[in-house]
């Protein structure tokens, strides 16, 4: 039998970072009293789905589809392999009842988008904006998520002759497995900050100095800052994967005009965020491993 092995990155340990995000993936309500089955048992979502049987394997994947290589891209097949494989196990197809009694299928696919731009250190009022945004931010609603995107991805660019390095992975994952998916990402992505001293996450406004550093200018040896976009999206957006400067800046716009109403969840998650901390071009190839140059 077959194994997948899967070698991860060194997380980095240069420096500590900052956080800004938040989210749900609640399914449509339901009335109390229903006849809602527990679980969704076996998908059937937008783009065919899986209904179980008569489909190989090679055929699902084009169903959903995904992109990009590492870790994103196998956490993308994960997800999918595993609704695959509980639908393969479940006898029946799950239905979601609606307000007015009837059935309902589940809600389809999500897109996950992860966009990663390392910027030369010079670029220290991007760092400044993140922090300001994180400071005045009301990340606990879809308006005030949607907001933080255009935020960032403005600021972003606004700084085109610093972009240095850039990569853009997407992918579509059932919706039952979307948010387990998302904070996987997330988690990645946090792992490889010492810290996280700046931190505005679903309302909630965070500032630790645990690590002994305080939000602030970086070293003045430091030679990039790394900004990282997670975003979970209602809509299919079709980003262009192949980098080069335009196509950045497009994808950046893309992702900037998505609507509140098709938002899921965001986080934007940068270092350093630290006085005197150094991100050196070591670090950057070491915890983002598949940024191409521009």
């Amino acid at each position: 039998m077959a194994a997948l092995v899967l070698v991860l990155p060194q997380p980095s340990t240069a420096a500590s970072g900052g956080r800004i995000g938040g989210g749900s993936f609640r399914a449509p309500s339901m009335p109390r009293g229903g006849s809602y089955r527990g679980g969704y048992g076996g998908y059937r979502g937008g783009y065919g789905g899986y209904r179980g049987g008569g489909m190989g394997f090679p055929f699902i994947l084009p169903i959903f589809g995904f992109g990009g290589g590492g870790l994103f891209g196998f956490l993308i097949l994960m997800s999918i392999v595993g609704v695959i494989v509980n639908s393969v196990k479940g006898s029946t197809t799950p239905t979601i009842p609606s307000s007015r009694g009837l059935n309902e299928r589940p809600p389809g696919p999500v897109t996950m988008i992860q966009l990663q731009i390392g910027l030369l250190a010079k670029a220290k009022e991007l760092q400044e904006n993140l922090r300001e945004i994180a400071s005045l931010a009301d990340t606990s609603n879809p308006t005030g998520l949607q907001r933080v995107l255009q935020e960032t991805t403005l600021s972003l660019l606004r700084q085109p002759n610093l972009w240095v390095y850039a990569n853009v992975e997407k992918g579509q994952v059932p919706f039952i497995s979307a948010e387990s998916t998302f904070n996987k990402l997330s988690l990645t992505e946090r792992s490889k900050l010492n810290a996280e001293i700046t931190s505005n996450f679903s309302g909630q406004i965070l500032t630790s100095n645990t690590s002994g550093l305080m939000p602030g200018e970086a070293d003045s040896t430091n030679e990039y800052i790394a900004v990282t976009l997670l975003v979970a999206s209602k809509s299919r957006l079709e980003l262009n994967e192949a980098i080069t400067s335009e196509q950045l800046r497009e994808s950046l716009r893309m992702l900037g005009s998505i609507s509140s109403s098709e938002l899921i969840a965001l986080e934007v998650i940068w270092q350093p965020d630290g006085q005197g901390e150094v991100l050196s071009a070591e670090d950057l190839v070491m915890a983002y491993p598949n940024l191409k140059h521009l």
